[in-house]
C-alpha cells in the first residue's frame, strides 16, 4: 500500500507544485494520476521513489516512511518506466533487462533466466531481441523492454511516467492491453501518470484527478469520474462527451439483461409460438441441451415444422463483462438491436439499447428512462 500523506512540494516561496496532497494506492491496484501539464503528476510520481524530495508530508509504502529508507534500496525495489523505455543506449536489451537482478547481486544463471521470463511475459523472443540494441527494436518494442526491466526485480511497486505516450496510437492501444493482461497476472501496486482521461479510464482502478499546483480535485474509480464528476473543474476537464466515455469503464451485468423465450432446434414452431405468445415476444434465441447458444428463430408470420428448419444464426454474440462501449460498437457495426450475452459457450440473455441506456443510469444511480425489454 501506498499512502500520501499532505504531500507538499515548492520550489522557492511561492512556486507550490504541490499543495498538500492525500491518497492511497491499495495493495495490487493501479492507480492513475491525471490532469493538465503542470499539475505535479510527474513530481508526485518521482517523490514516491525520492527522486525529487518532498518538502512536508509524508509517503509511507506498507506502513514505512520512504524519507526513512535509503534511496538507492528504496529504488531498488520499486520498478520505473518512462517513455521511450528509458533504455540504456549502449547496453543489449538483455543486459538493460538484467539491470536490477545484477544490482541485487544475483548469480549469472538466475539473472539469465529471469531475463528469459521477463522478455517472454511482455511478448518478445529472448532469442530474438536479447542481444539487439535499443536503435534496433520500433517505439512499441522499446516500450516493452522498458517494462521487463521494470519488472527485473519483481518489485511489488511499479511507477509509470506516460510511458506510452511517444507511440502511434495503433501501439498505444495494443501496450495498453498488454498492461492490463500484465496486472490481472502480476497484481502489482501500479502508479501511473498520464495527461489522457480516456487511458485513465482504460487502465485505472481508480483515479486521481489534480488541477495546478497539485491540488487534488477527485480520486475515485473510473466510472464514478466520468459519471459524477466532484468538481466543476473534473467536469470540464473529463469533457462534455464523459457519457460516451463512461461507456468504456461499465460492463454488463447480469441484471442489464432481457430473458425472451428459449427453445431448442428440435421444439416445434407451434410450441416455440405458444411459449412466445406467454412472454409476448415474436421471436425467441435457440440454444442446445447444454444452454449453448444455436441462434434465434422469427415466429412471426406462423410457419411449420421445426425451428431448426428457420433458425437464423446469430452475427455476433458479446461476453459477460465485456464493456458497454464494445457492445454498442458491435450493435452500430452490425445493424442490430439486441446481442446475445455468453459466459463462455453458455447463453445468459440479451442486451437490448433500453437495457444498455438503463445500465448507465443505474451505474450513477439514476433509474431507467423506459422500460427495459425489446420495442
Amino acid at each position: 500500500m501506498i499512502s500520501l500523506e499532505r504531500v507538499t512540494k515548492r520550489y522557492g516561496e511561492d512556486a507550490v507544485a504541490v499543495a498538500e496532497l492525500s491518497f492511497t494506492v491499495d495493495d495490487g491496484e493501479l492507480c492513475v494520476l491525471v490532469g493538465p501539464s503542470g499539475c505535479g503528476k510527474t513530481t508526485t510520481l518521482r517523490m514516491i521513489n525520492r527522486l525529487i524530495e518532498p518538502s512536508g508530508g509524508r509517503i509511507l509504502i506498507d506502513g514505512t516512511d520512504v524519507a526513512s529508507l535509503d534511496p538507492v534500496t528504496l529504488r531498488r525495489g520499486i520498478g520505473y518506466v518512462i517513455q521511450q523505455g528509458g533504455l540504456f543506449p549502449h547496453r543489449r536489451v538483455a543486459d538493460n533487462v538484467a539491470t536490477v537482478p545484477r544490482l541485487l547481486g544475483w548469480d549469472r544463471s538466475r539473472v539469465e533466466r529471469r531475463v528469459h521470463e521477463l522478455l517472454e511475459l511482455v511478448g518478445l523472443d529472448p532469442r530474438r531481441y536479447g542481444s539487439r540494441y535499443p536503435h534496433e527494436l520500433s517505439g512499441g518494442e522499446r516500450q516493452r523492454v522498458g517494462v521487463a526491466r521494470a519488472l527485473g526485480g519483481d518489485p511489488p511497486v511499479l511507477l509509470m511516467d506516460e510511458p506510452f505516450g511517444a507511440v502511434d496510437p495503433v501501439t498505444r492501444q495494443h501496450l495498453q492491453q498488454q498492461l492490463l493482461e500484465l496486472q490481472r497476472e502480476l497484481h502489482k501496486t501500479i502508479v501511473f501518470v498520464t495527461h489522457d482521461i480516456e487511458e485513465a479510464a482504460m487502465l485505472g482502478d481508480r483515479i486521481v484527478v489534480l488541477s495546478q499546483g497539485g491540488v487534488l480535485e477527485q480520486h475515485d474509480t473510473p466510472a464514478e469520474v466520468l459519471g459524477r464528476p466532484a468538481t466543476p473543474f473534473v467536469a470540464d476537464f473529463v469533457g462534455a462527451d464523459r457519457g460516451v466515455r463512461r461507456l468504456g469503464v461499465v460492463s454488463i451485468g447480469v441484471d442489464d439483461l432481457f430473458h425472451p423465450p428459449v427453445v431448442t432446434p428440435e421444439t416445434s414452431m407451434t410450441e416455440a409460438r405458444r411459449r412466445a405468445a406467454s412472454a409476448e415476444s415474436r421471436w425467441a434465441v435457440v440454444v442446445d441441451r447444454d444452454e449453448r447458444l444455436v441462434g434465434w428463430v422469427d415466429l412471426d408470420p406462423p410457419r411449420s415444422g421445426c425451428v431448426s428448419d428457420h433458425l437464423v444464426r446469430f452475427e455476433i454474440q458479446v461476453p459477460m463483462g465485456a464493456s458497454l462501449r464494445a457492445a454498442l460498437g458491435e450493435m452500430l457495426q452490425h445493424d442490430v438491436r439486441w446481442l446475445p450475452v455468453v459466459d463462455g459457450e453458455r447463453y445468459l440473455g440479451v442486451l437490448t439499447p433500453n437495457a444498455l441506456h438503463a445500465a448507465m443510469r443505474r451505474s450513477v444511480g439514476g433509474r431507467p428512462a423506459v422500460p427495459e425489454g425489446l420495442e
